[in-house]
Formats: C-alpha cells, structure tokens, sequence
C-alpha cells in the first residue's frame, strides 16, 4: 500500500488479515497488501482529527523489542518522553541503549510513534528519516502545522 501525505509518500506492508507489519515515509520495496482503515485513519491524523491509531499491528522483533514499541504507543501525541524514561517504563531501568536499539529498529514508524522519544536533555536524537523530519512531525503534532 502507499500514499501521499503532507510529509511525502507513505508505504505499508499489511498481512492477509490486515494488521500493519510495517510503514515508512518514502518509497520501499516492502510496500504490499491494501488497508482501507489504515488509509482512513492517516487522512485524519493529517487532518488533525486523529491522535491515536487503533490499527492491527503484526511487527516482526523479539519479546523486547515488542514490549518497547507496546510502549512508544503509551506516548501522548504531541509529547515526548527520554530513552531513559522509556527504558524505566519497561522496567529495565539502566537500560537505554538497549530501548534506544529497539526504538531504532521499530519497522512500523509513525504509528508506532518512535519519534516521541528524545534525549534525556531534552534535544531531539536519531531518527529513520532524519532529525530535522523528526522535529517537523513533532511540530505538527503539538501545533497541526502541516511542513
């Protein structure tokens, strides 16, 4: 599946039953399989009128990366939380680096929003798609400024 939207293309890959297996910005080989909810439920984050996606999630990853990306959509949109808030929040307190890993490896980005997570000093870190992406979608979301 892929799309426009105001931050460039999007892609999915969704499973015969429909549950995201994983999402991008851009283009991708992986991009297959249709999703009608998955297509609504964008329109209307963009449209500001959505700040949680309720959408099937089939991620490939072990139990912990799993628990971590449970996690990153616990994030209130519009807010963000530290790799090491993150990591005391699955109970693996000292363990940032190790959230930090998964985080960076979460396949289902945006939905699962990664980008939530910062520097414990507050500056934006890493990011799939590039720090400066990074600040836009977190622009948006506290403003509904669209780039």
């Amino acid at each position: 599946m892929t799309r426009e939207t105001p931050f460039g293309p999007v892609w999915a890959s969704v499973d015969a039953r429909g549950a995201i297996r994983a999402f991008g910005f851009g283009s991708s080989d992986c991009a297959g399989g249709e999703s009608p909810e998955l297509a609504r439920q964008l329109a209307e984050y963009f449209r500001a009128e959505r700040t949680v996606f309720d959408l099937p999630l089939a991620p490939d990853g072990t139990d912990f990366q799993k628990q971590v990306w449970a996690e990153l959509c616990r994030i209130p949109h519009g807010k963000t939380i530290s790799y090491m808030e993150l990591a005391v929040r699955v109970g693996r307190l000292g363990a940032a680096r190790a959230v930090g890993r998964a985080n960076a490896t979460n396949p289902i980005a945006l939905i699962v929003p990664c980008h939530r997570v910062i520097g414990a000093d507050g500056t934006l870190t890493g990011y799939a798609y590039g720090v400066d992406f990074k600040r836009r979608l977190l622009d948006f979301e506290r403003g509904g400024f669209l780039p």
